[in-house]
């Protein structure tokens, strides 16, 4: 499933690699942005703590937390692009957002 965003750099496509991670604390899922053109692709990996969640880690659909993904994504597009080819360049490692309850970010 890939989700649409429209962005300063044009349009991009959102899509989770992979099958999401369901602990008891959290769920995370990797995600890709990907240029219309694919010219660009840009992986990073998402974690959003069980509080924030409506149901327990292991019972919630991934479907409505991409939706709530989507505007936050759009707004912060360039600074978590930036962030995520610095993280994988400089680091080599994949950038981490994590949405707690001190970073809330959509949810």
């Amino acid at each position: 499933m890939a989700i649409h965003l429209n962005t300063g750099r044009g349009p991009y496509r959102l899509a989770m690699v992979g099958e999401p991670e369901r602990g008891s604390g959290a769920v995370a899922m990797t995600l890709a942005l990907e240029q219309a053109d694919g010219m660009e692709r840009v992986v990073f990996r998402c974690r959003i703590d069980a509080k924030l969640l409506a149901a327990a880690p292991a019972s919630v659909d991934i479907e409505p937390i991409l939706a709530a993904l989507v505007p936050w994504i759009e707004r912060e597009f360039e600074q978590t692009r930036e962030l995520a080819l610095k993280s994988i360049r400089g680091e080599r490692k994949l950038l981490e957002l994590v949405f707690d309850e001190s970073n809330r970010g959509p949810f």
